[in-house]
């Protein structure tokens, strides 16, 4: 099927009108038309070709909402007219000791995880396309189930930005009672935040923005705390249990070692290039971990899914139209604080060029498909 979208054909360019050719629905696929698709720092970074690994051109989104509109023999969980989202992967081995463990973003099969756009984790020449797109095809496994509780402009950024702060506090087994920190309270953090108050935690928010005090407060924070000053950091010191750590570029770790307590773990989920040198004694003195957390699987991803629908807990969103969004790309470049804190598109106005025959596209290449199902 012929399908229109928003691409970047060389880094650091603004995305541009693209149409290429998705393989139909083959058993155990799903195809489904794109209604909403959550726009992610990850997507900047991405196209701008920030981590060195993108494979051009590059069509992003990974926090995708849809309506079914065929299913491939086999599939038994879905049937055209469901909502579903996709998330950060359409596939994996589904065979190796991660995937069996629910944790297929580890997947070690031969390609690892096939991410929804830009392909396996280590590209090959395979390419995917991703959620900027009027419509995809994605394996049953990889398919999210959207509670009817949950709107569905909504959903897209809880299976990114959800399930990335969700998964850590599962694995370090936040207690209720203890006290959680969210470091960098923008896409990823303002979801912490609420998750964490919803677990039961104490939720004390680390911000460089005074400007937010009154919005993470109302989020469910119970302290908010902004890290240039440096009394409210010592106030703090040896206070938090786990902290998330969700800002997405290169920071110093130790005013963040500072607020540990003994046997705590800050868990970085935004930064993938690079942190200062720092001095680690705090870490040894106090058995202080860094640890890492990339995403969620497919179940955790259900599971938060689901509690955002149980509990009331919303992203904070700016719709806007797909030709806005090398505006919002700019402003995320910039790291604004600005205090929509994601930002979701409207693909009716993708939709409505191409019924209009208004849309004038760039001709790209296929993806590939080969042994990797779901592109």
């Amino acid at each position: 099927m012929k399908v229109h979208g928003y691409g970047a054909t060389a880094a650091k360019k603004d995305l541009v009108p693209v149409t290429f050719e998705r393989p139909d629905p083959q058993a155990g696929e799903i195809g489904f038309k794109v209604t909403h698709c959550g726009v992610c720092h990850s997507d900047v970074h991405q196209v701008n070709d920030d981590w060195g690994n993108t494979v051009f051109p590059s069509v992003p989104g990974h926090e995708i909402i849809g309506r079914v509109t065929s299913v491939g023999a086999g599939v038994t969980k879905f049937k055209v007219g469901d909502h579903i989202g996709v998330g950060c992967m359409v596939n994996s081995c589904q065979t190796c000791e991660h995937c069996q463990s629910d944790e297929e973003q580890y997947c070690i099969g031969p390609k690892g995880a096939t991410l929804t756009y830009n392909g396996p984790t280590k590209p090959d020449g395979t390419n995917t396309y991703g959620g900027y797109t009027t419509h995809m095809v994605v394996r049953e496994e990889f398919a999210i189930t959207i509670p009817a509780g949950l709107e569905p402009e909504y959903g897209g950024p809880i299976m990114c930005a959800g399930v990335t702060t969700y998964s850590p506090m599962k694995h370090w087994n936040l207690q209720k009672g203890q006290t959680l920190g969210v470091a960098g309270i923008g896409g990823l953090g303002h979801m912490a935040v609420q998750l964490g108050r919803a677990l039961g935690a104490k939720v004390i928010a680390f911000t460089g923005h005074e400007s937010k005090r009154a919005d993470i407060l109302k989020l469910g924070a119970d302290e908010v705390v902004v890290t240039s000053d440096e009394d409210a950091m010592t106030e703090h010191a040896m206070s938090v249990d786990l902290m998330i750590n969700t800002i997405p570029y290169p920071f110093d770790p130790a005013p963040f070692i500072s607020v540990m307590k003994k046997n705590s773990t800050i868990v970085i989920v935004g930064n993938f290039i690079s942190i200062p040198e720092f001095v680690p004694a705090d870490l040894v003195f106090n058995r202080i971990q860094i640890a890492g957390s990339l995403i969620g699987g497919v179940k955790d991803t259900q599971e938060v899914v689901d509690l955002c629908a149980k509990h009331g807990i919303r992203p904070q969103i700016k719709m806007i139209k797909m030709e806005e969004i090398n505006e919002v790309m700019a402003t995320l470049k910039e790291n604004s604080a600005d205090h929509e804190f994601r930002h979701v598109i409207d693909m009716e106005s993708m939709h409505a060029q191409v019924d209009g025959g208004k849309a004038k596209a760039e001709s790209i290449e296929q993806p590939v498909r080969g042994e990797v199902v779901g592109a």
